[in-house]
């Protein structure tokens, strides 16, 4: 972090190096030897180098998509950051970012965000670090003006206003909304008001004047170190180019290009400067060829870097080879419910580890609303165990920011259902993190939700959405289907340093079994074995392992054997376990889930099956799923669509050819 005093000279000589790396950016672009879409930040340096100027070393920053200046404002490496925008193997993360994404992380800067108004939570976590870390620490994160306009970004703030976080907003307000006025979308004069709106310390600043930015974050730093924090500052500022690279601006007028350039930063600076003496030509000449020849230099490296290597390309998604969690006695087994084995093993972990938080909307005095935290505030205390706004951005936002500063969290979305709101945080933020940054920063989160058919469940209350986070690479999902799977998944998924979603069901919450507790951990990772038959093979997971285990039972009686496998883990999917069930019966392979059909995570399992033991089939995999359409509330209703017990059944039979045995003999 550049905390050094801002003279004016440097003030000029910073500003003029974003200014003209950018410019090269856009050259390079032009050439071919940067690919895809590029958001300069001409017109606007005076903010980053303002805004760092008055940070600490220890503080963090989070920017825009727009944000190559601040990268550099934050003492990035500039032939790196160039060579990362130039998709380079020498660029600050390997080619693997671009220009929209890139980080460094080694000087405080943890990174662009391409998501519109995203970085807002995710700043609000790494706030929330700092608070459990017990440091000093203030967290700086810039937004445009169209970012005032995203949900992410009022729930962002309000998290940060609820738990006084040491959070700067900056808004850099440009007047565009992309290639919309953001005059034409609110009634505020100054955007500032939103944050005054929400009880947020708020004031607008001069944008274009690097050292009135700097003045603005040093107090508002001051408020934050004081506890008093979060403080939302407006810079207004402009614009000189487009959107983006290869936006012609046929959409703006003309009177307002000439204003911004105008009152553009760096002819403000020295139209000021020079006329007060402050500044002369020969200083300025000379940072001009300082930086000319700087860039001159990095160009040529950058050109002649080689590609990353396409060897690498699937490196760094997981952390490599997790180590099982350290052996503790094992407790005699005891009969426990589905929702305590989980609440045993939520408090054994914040036992063990005292960094460890866990927050969600009503999870910390009421013990939310199905009781699985119950009891876990009162012992560990409001600042470890607490409830939220309802904001699901913010929850699941913050635990990803909080994760970047080595504070690993448990979350709660209340109802799966209600995860789509805030979807984003977890595929486009928590998913990415280690494979960005290349390990250097990671996202260990537990993400608990609850999801499926439950008599009296409406349409939004009862989807089965596993299929859906199984899809993307980055994270783990596991469904426990026994209380002591519910007990062994958390922890397995707390000591996991990747984001780990566990979809529990809510049906099983008050069913019982026995569970021992402590032993030697688990991975997260893993089928589950329940019983070993030759004439078919069902796997499954979720709820209806109960059903089906009991259908297997019958079949038993029919004389026909299953081998029963519980998948647990989606993702990673244990096909080793699957194999082997595979050939322990000849190929004759049932799926069953109460998921939808059509697109279910059984098609994928299918297709494996298909894919890798074609040889072993007898015939083709049979999915049995529910039917493709909405969930209602009727009970009866919800009955005629969930794969029942007799159909389970008889579905098992064909695969297995005993119904044609069967009807043989009554022949």
């Amino acid at each position: 972090m550049l905390s050094d005093e801002l003279t004016v000279a440097e003030a000029y000589r910073r500003m003029a190096l974003i200014r003209r790396f950018e410019e090269r950016v856009l050259e390079l672009s032009a050439e071919g030897v940067v690919a895809g879409s590029v958001h300069p930040c001409i017109g606007q340096e005076a903010i980053p180098v303002g805004a760092t100027a008055a940070l600490q070393p220890q503080d963090r920053v989070l920017a825009t998509y727009r944000g190559h200046g601040w990268a550099l404002a934050c003492g990035s490496d500039p032939t790196a950051v160039l060579a990362e925008i130039a998709q380079k193997a020498g660029g600050v993360n390997g080619g693997r970012a671009g220009s929209a994404l890139l980080s460094d992380p080694d000087t405080g800067f943890l990174g662009e965000n391409s998501i519109v108004g995203a970085g807002v939570p995710i700043a609000a976590g790494v706030a929330l670090a700092t608070l459990a870390q017990g440091t000093d620490r203030v967290v700086l994160t810039s937004i445009g003006d169209g970012a005032m306009n995203q949900g992410a970004t009022t729930e962002g703030m309000i998290f940060a206003a609820a738990r006084n976080l040491p959070v700067i907003f900056i808004c850099e307000n440009n007047g565009w909304s992309e290639m919309t006025p953001i005059a034409q979308m609110t009634r505020s004069g100054d955007l500032a008001q939103r944050g005054v709106g929400l009880g947020i310390e708020s004031h607008v600043v001069d944008g274009c004047d690097p050292f009135a930015v700097r003045d603005a974050v040093a107090a508002a730093g001051e408020t934050c170190r004081a506890g008093q924090g979060p403080v939302l500052l407006e810079c207004k500022t402009v614009r000189l180019r487009g959107h983006y690279n290869r936006d012609i601006e046929h959409y703006r007028p003309k009177d307002d290009i000439a204003a911004a350039a105008a009152d553009e930063p760096l002819a403000r600076l020295l139209q000021a400067r020079l006329a007060s003496g402050e500044l002369d030509d020969d200083t300025v000449d000379g940072i001009d060829e300082e930086v000319s020849a700087l860039l001159e230099a990095i160009t040529e490296t950058v050109r002649d870097m080689p590609a990353p290597d396409p060897a690498t390309a699937l490196d760094h998604l997981y952390a490599g080879p997790v180590a099982v969690p350290p052996a503790v006695p094992r407790q005699p087994a005891r009969e426990l419910t589905y929702q305590r084995a989980i609440n045993q093993a939520l408090k054994e972990e914040l036992e063990a580890r005292p960094e460890l938080l866990l927050y969600g909307e009503d999870v910390g005095f009421a013990g939310g609303i199905f009781g699985v935290s119950r009891g876990l505030q009162k012992q560990f205390g409001a600042d470890r165990v607490f409830d939220t706004p309802i904001a699901e951005s913010a929850i699941l936002g913050s635990a990803v920011g909080a994760g970047l500063e080595g504070i690993p969290t448990v979350v709660e979305i209340m109802w799966a259902d209600f995860v789509f709101v805030a979807l984003d945080q977890i595929v486009n933020q928590a998913a990415n993190v280690r494979y960005i940054n290349r390990s250097r920063l990671h996202a260990p989160v537990t993400i608990r939700m609850q999801q499926g058919v439950t008599p009296g469940s409406c349409a939004q209350h009862s989807q089965s959405i596993e299929a859906l986070l199984a899809h993307v690479p980055g994270i783990k999902v596991g469904l426990p289907a026994t209380p002591q799977d519910a007990y062994d998944m958390v922890r397995a998924a707390i000591a996991d340093p990747d984001p780990t979603v566990l979809i529990e069901h809510r049906s099983l919450y008050q069913q019982s079994g026995e569970v021992s507790s402590g032993g030697a951990g688990q991975r997260a990772e893993g089928a589950r074995l329940h019983r070993s038959g030759a004439d078919l093979t069902i796997l499954t997971w979720g709820a209806i392992l109960g059903d089906v285990l009991t259908a297997a039972e019958q079949l038993a009686a029919e004389g026909v054997e299953a081998t029963v496998v519980d998948l647990r883990w989606l993702r990673p999917l244990d096909d080793a376990t699957i194999a082997q069930a595979v050939a322990a019966s000849s190929g004759r392979v049932l799926v069953v889930h109460e998921a939808t059909t059509s697109g279910g995570f059984g098609a994928e399992v299918a297709a494996r099956i298909t894919e890798q033991h074609f040889d072993t089939l007898t015939g083709p995999v049979r999915r049995l799923g529910t039917p493709d359409t909405r969930i209602p509330s009727a009970p009866v209703l919800q009955d005629a669509l969930r794969p029942s017990l007799a159909g389970i059944v008889a579905a098992a039979r064909a695969v297995a050819g005993a119904d044609r045995v069967a009807a043989g003999l009554a022949g």
